[in-house]
């Protein structure tokens, strides 16, 4: 872990397995601001961002694309300063020479809550389009229940062992999202 307000560069710092031997990510990086730089088994950069605490950022970055996160490197800074925060991420992206497809074509994969709408079957589309509200919203919660069992499997086949629990709130709109 490196603390500090100057950038430090991408292939200085080490690589991180993205879980621990306990299959939990570090409890280290809670509530710890910085920039986080995301590897997938075969250490090619996939997503570089930033958070006020990098663990929670982690945990939905996980979630959102399980085979995609086995190791990391982290600059932690100690004081809240997006400026600088935006200037590592910038000049880590620049120093990848290239922009990963996490903060480029696929960045609403990496950062917005998961669309369960987007593996409705032709026939729950169907009754989605010809049923009223209520109807919609228990079919919608339905279509989330099964995405949310389908990413806790993969999670447990990469062996994760901590508490995943989505936001009951946003089911109802087809969304998955870490509460």
């Amino acid at each position: 872990m490196n603390t500090q307000t100057e950038v430090t560069t991408l292939d200085s710092l080490d690589y991180i397995p993205f879980l621990d031997d306990l299959g939990t990510i570090s409890e280290d990086w809670q509530r710890k601001i910085g920039v986080y730089a995301i590897f997938d088994q075969e250490k090619v950069l996939q997503f570089v961002g930033y958070s006020r605490d990098v663990y929670l950022s982690l945990k939905q970055h996980l979630v959102r694309q399980p085979q995609k996160c086995y190791w990391l490197k982290v600059q932690v800074i100690s004081r809240p300063s997006r400026t600088l925060l935006e200037e590592i991420q910038q000049a880590w992206i620049t120093e990848n020479q290239g922009i990963p497809t996490g903060n480029d074509g696929d960045k609403a994969l990496w950062t917005d809550p998961i669309d369960a709408k987007l593996t409705m079957t032709s026939s729950e589309k169907q009754k989605y389009e010809q049923s009223e509200d209520l109807a919609r919203i228990k079919l919608l919660k339905k279509v989330a229940r099964r995405v949310e069992e389908d990413i806790k499997a993969q999670l447990t086949s990469r062996g994760v062992t901590m508490d995943i629990r989505f936001n009951p709130k946003i089911k109802e709109k087809g969304l998955l999202d870490l509460k």
